[in-house]
């Protein structure tokens, strides 16, 4: 039997609600540069990105998430993705977060550097270092 303990062993994948699929297409395979995995969905488009797998599915509900959905760990490189994202025209949410100072689009507390954007609904998606 499967216990609930075995998902810790499990690959996840975030599922993510838009409106229009040619959208977030445009988006997440250009301006994010995530490569497409065949699927046999009409309505679902699949990315994978590193070990984890993206879902991004039309839903009436697409946007209605004001928290994080999903999160890259980039490492030391949070200033350059940001750069390179910035150049491909993403814009960058700016947050007040206790103990935590902005510096240009990059949110930092200690070691830790954040950065915060939203795709064409507004779902949040963000970066982190390690």
């Amino acid at each position: 039997m499967l216990g609930t303990q075995a998902l810790g062993t499990k690959d996840v994948a975030a599922t993510i609600a838009v409106k229009d699929l040619g959208t977030a297409k445009n988006f997440y395979e250009g301006k994010l540069g995530l490569k497409p995995i065949d699927s046999d969905e009409s309505e679902v488009l699949m990315y994978r990105s590193g070990h984890s797998t993206i879902v991004v599915y039309r839903s009436q509900y697409a946007g209605t998430n004001r928290a994080t959905a999903a999160t890259w760990s980039v490492g030391d490189d949070v200033d350059e993705v940001v750069e390179a994202l910035r150049a491909k025209g993403v814009a960058f949410e700016h947050y007040d977060m206790p103990g935590m100072k902005r510096e240009g689009d990059v949110h930092k507390a200690g070691k830790m550097k954040a950065a915060w954007f939203k795709d064409p609904d507004g779902n949040i998606l963000g970066l982190v270092s390690d």
